[in-house]
């Protein structure tokens, strides 16, 4: 149990920066590290994306590519906690946009990031259902493909459904069931990632390491379904596979968003969010470099295309290790739609808390007696079903997620670039000092490359659903949002904000009690 004195530490900044303690605070450090681990999650984006990085260059896409996209994705963590260590509100990027640039930005912020959270939702369940049916199921002798096109889409959507409903469910029902299964998520990664890597290594025929230095191209492969086109150039197929790590490294801003519900939040979160891309990265690189070093044949495994990483598990492991095995890695891609649902929901509760949603009134409401916001959990599922529906093709739900919430990542950041030691000089407990600026340089340039990498084939729907969603909001902000949207309350509380503050509280209070 957290010392009261630093609950209320807590509850004076939540108030300093304009808002009633409505969220039940409850979660640990420990607890909200666990949430952006279970969201980035290496056993789904890992290892539904492997083919990206395989069928790119070959082994060097993880001995070389990983770990540099990791180092980029811990700058742009780090940046980001500088950050949340000031300003620890849920729905923090936009919160922060607003800050450091103004309401404008942060209108931008949230909305990048709401897609971009709902998107890679969707790529979650979606990646999680095509892991099941080409590597898991068949294992069981169960074969969804024998079904047909048709019915197999059908199935595909029936999961997409359960699936994320389920999760929206179990957010619904509080943040404490919530939190006790991330928690489990958080250890279920790492253990199920250990014991992976170890009977990959002890099962293995031969290590030869310099695959994991050696390009080697795989584009156009398989012939039937080629994961990225044909192409003569190394260079360009090293940077698609970036895609990889830095899809899977991604959604650790969900320490920020629980930021209201986390305990001493003003040093946890950032801790949380530098933590799990750290624990990630290195977790990640030995894993897939195993499957790597492991695989009889990185030609044989190309070949496989989506089905690449099952392949390399079942011809290494023994049969019921490597069902044990599967069935972990499923449950733990459910827990990171799960944490991914949490993420979503309180950005939405608090844009709209603001007023920056349509029936902002309805997603701002939060359940007096479970204390999460009923309404922003549902939203949140349903945009995600609508989304995985709208766009099937796995690489591009991926690429558009990953754009979108990097996006998210970059605007506060470079306007913090911009603002430090100048409108910006109240910092929090946990602050990078004379390394904020260097790091912010690095993560807003890494966004840029990644949006080139992003928008390329096989992905160019990628650069029209982008420029559609620049269109849209362009048009809504000047046309209504610019004389409409307040954003969030800057400069003091009136004392109208005062009582509605003190009343929310009593409310919250009275229902807990």
């Amino acid at each position: 149990m957290e010392p009261a004195d630093t609950r209320s530490d807590d509850l004076q900044t939540l108030h300093r920066l304009g808002y009633a303690q409505e969220l039940l605070r409850r979660m640990s450090g420990f607890s909200n590290y666990a949430i952006s681990l279970s969201i980035i999650c290496i056993l789904a984006g890992g290892i539904t994306s492997f083919q990206q990085g395989l069928c790119s260059v070959g082994g060097a896409s993880i001995g070389l590519g990983w770990p540099l996209v990791s180092l980029f994705a811990l700058a742009v963590a780090a940046a980001m906690g500088q950050i949340a260590s000031a300003f620890p509100t849920a729905g923090g990027l936009y919160h922060w946009a607003s800050i450091l640039g103004g309401r404008g930005w942060g209108w931008v912020t949230a909305w990048f990031n709401l897609i971009g959270l709902v998107s890679v939702l969707a790529a979650i369940n979606v990646g999680a259902y095509d892991f099941l049916s080409s590597t898991v199921l068949p294992q069981f002798h169960l074969f969804p493909q024998a079904l047909g096109e048709d019915a197999e889409w059908k199935i595909k959507v029936f999961w997409v459904v359960l699936t994320t409903f389920s999760q929206a469910l179990f957010n619904h029902l509080g943040i404490r069931i919530v939190t006790k299964l991330t928690d489990f998520s958080g250890w279920l990664i790492l253990v199920v990632s250990v014991v992976l890597t170890g009977s990959l290594f002890f099962w293995s025929q031969h290590l030869d390491l310099a695959r994991l230095v050696t390009f080697t191209n795989f584009s156009g492969i398989p012939e039937s379904a080629a994961v990225w086109p044909r192409s003569s150039s190394l260079l360009w197929l090293f940077l698609l596979s970036f895609l990889l790590p830095a899809y899977t490294i991604t959604g650790f801003d969900a320490s920020a968003h629980t930021s209201e519900e986390t305990v001493g939040a003003s040093e946890n979160v950032p801790r949380g969010m530098v933590r799990s891309v750290v624990v990630s990265g290195i977790f990640g690189w030995v894993m897939l470099s195993a499957a790597i070093l492991a695989a009889p044949s990185l030609d044989a495994a190309a070949e496989e295309g989506s089905g690449a990483f099952g392949w390399i598990l079942a011809k290494v492991l023994p049969e019921a290790l490597n069902k044990a095995l599967l069935v972990g890695i499923v449950v733990a891609q459910y827990l990171c739609g799960l944490a991914t649902v949490t993420s979503a929901s309180r950005m939405l509760f608090a844009f709209a808390r603001d007023g920056g949603l349509p029936f902002s009134s309805r997603l701002r409401h939060v359940s007096l007696r479970r204390r999460t916001p009923p309404a922003a959990v549902w939203t949140a599922a349903l945009a995600a079903v609508l989304f995985s529906v709208y766009t099937p093709l796995y690489t591009t739900i991926t690429a558009v997620s990953t754009i979108c919430l990097y996006i998210s990542y970059a605007i506060p950041i470079a306007l913090g670039f911009f603002a430090f030691g100048r409108t910006w000089t109240q910092m929090g407990p946990w602050s990078l000092g004379a390394w904020y600026r260097p790091l912010a340089a690095v993560s807003v340039a890494g966004c840029l490359v990644l949006i080139a990498i992003g928008i390329a084939p096989p992905n160019e729907l990628t650069i029209v659903i982008l420029a559609g969603i620049l269109l849209v909001l362009g048009v809504i902000w000047f046309a209504v949002e610019r004389r409409r949207f307040p954003g969030p309350p800057l400069g003091g509380l009136d004392p109208g904000r005062q009582k509605a503050i003190r009343q929310a509280e009593l409310a919250v209070g009275e229902a807990q009690a």
